[in-house]
């Protein structure tokens, strides 16, 4: 169990201001020009050391996605893009530190733009989180007034700024590629790859796409070192601290800072209070935010919450969006309802996409009354086979493994809902 020493976000319950002052009180912006005196390799290189993995759901390695940038002067400008449009149902965890400690995103939005040799970075912000970009734009403001952002950011010798943009309220801008054609002024659809951002990103310049919570702990890691973020975690491949949001049939739902690698039952009972109703009232638990596969009782007993153990288990860690469902809950109903989020956020751009999600919520409601047949649960696992893959970006994915989660491990439920039915309409 992490210690309070130990934490990054020592201010993410916002028991405290959010201002500059009482920000470098917390030991933000300390010394933070001497860091990047150190140069862009010596920052690159301690982010590989830390082995910090992407904390937006993919998990790529940070410092490796950093040494993407074009090291020679291309003659185009470099950007950092920080992806803030959190729309994952079940995740939460990005606003609390854009509300709470929005100077950590700043401080570390400047030291990963220099290490990648961008003198300006977007945050592209969900549009309905409201209170979290005006905090964040207070905060903006706050550091060019103090000469953190502008010309000499810091006192470091590098010109760099920030600039805040309101997305409109699209799950799929969450997408990094989206998420460039939307801050560009087009609609939000997916773009094929290659070329990759790193090559052609914002504008068809060189562009990093990372997530608020990656973005935010990267001085910690620098001043303490990256062996120490290192330390903690299960394994050399899934290290370091995690913000877990806890949400759904648990005591006391939260967001918690806590070491990767600790079992999901420790999680729960530790930090919320444990499942309503007792461990044994548990029925599935969706790990990481709703696009994860759900995982029953049986797997959560010793379940280790982390990127590869998770993988394992035939799920993801993703977002660590952590949805508690106890057995009160209908669970068919329950992944009927994200068939119906994954089909109404469909860009509409991909065939498998665009007419496989209607498809799946329409076979699902049909599920949940039971009106359908032993077979369509084998029709309804072979058409998310040929969504899942076949897309452009993921969202695809997405509407295909909740469905593949609860056939994996609820079909008998499921086969009984079928034959109750039809007991009933024969009676």
């Amino acid at each position: 169990m992490l210690q309070d020493k130990d934490r990054i976000f020592t201010n993410l319950y916002g028991f405290e201001s959010f201002s500059l002052d009482a920000a470098k009180k917390r030991g933000d912006w300390d010394k933070t020009k001497d860091l990047i005196f150190k140069g862009k390799e010596w920052i690159i290189e301690e982010m590989k050391a830390s082995g910090l993995r992407g904390r937006g759901g993919a998990g790529f390695p940070t410092g490796m996605k950093w040494s993407f940038m074009p090291k020679e002067n291309t003659g185009k400008p470099h950007y950092l893009v920080i992806n803030a449009d959190e729309s994952e149902p079940g995740t939460c965890k990005d606003r609390e530190i854009m509300r709470h400690d929005p100077h950590k995103l700043i401080e570390g939005a400047l030291i990963a733009s220099f290490a990648m040799g961008a003198h300006h970075a977007y945050i592209y912000i969900r549009g309905e989180f409201y209170d979290e970009a005006s905090n964040l734009y207070k905060a903006i403001l706050e550091a060019r007034e103090a000469g953190l952002l502008g010309k000499n950011a810091a006192g470091s010798g590098w010109d760099f700024d920030i600039t805040l943009h309101r997305g409109g309220g699209a799950y799929i801008c969450g997408e990094e590629t989206a998420l460039l054609e939307s801050l560009e002024g087009k609609k939000g659809q997916p773009r094929n790859k290659p070329p990759f951002p790193a090559m052609a990103g914002l504008y068809s310049c060189p562009t990093t796409i990372n997530n608020v919570e990656t973005i935010a702990v990267v001085p910690t890691i620098l001043r303490r070192g990256g062996s120490w973020f290192a330390g903690f975690g299960g394994d050399e491949k899934n290290t370091g601290t995690k913000l877990f949001c806890i949400s759904g049939h648990v005591e006391q739902p939260c967001v918690v800072e806590e070491e990767m690698g600790i079992t999901l039952k420790e999680l729960l009972e530790k930090h919320a209070g444990g499942v309503r109703g007792g461990w044994d009232n548990l029925k599935a638990v969706i790990p990481g935010g709703s696009s994860t596969p759900m995982l029953p009782k049986a797997i959560c007993d010793t379940q280790i919450m982390d990127f590869d153990n998770l993988r394992s288990a035939g799920s993801g860690l993703g977002t660590a969006g952590v949805i508690v469902m106890d057995k009160s809950t209908d669970v068919i109903y329950a992944i009927a309802r994200l068939s119906h989020f994954y089909m109404h956020e469909s860009c509409g751009q991909c065939t498998p996409c665009r007419e496989g999600t209607g498809w799946l919520w329409r076979v699902m409601t049909r599920m949940v009354k039971g009106d359908a047949t032993i077979e369509e649960i084998d029709m309804l696992w072979d058409v998310s086979k040929e969504i899942e893959g076949h897309t452009i970006c993921a969202h695809g994915d997405a509407s295909a493994w909740p469905i593949q989660g609860l056939i994996r491990h609820f079909r008998p439920e499921m086969e009984a809902r079928i034959i109750e039915y039809r007991k009933q309409a024969a009676a």
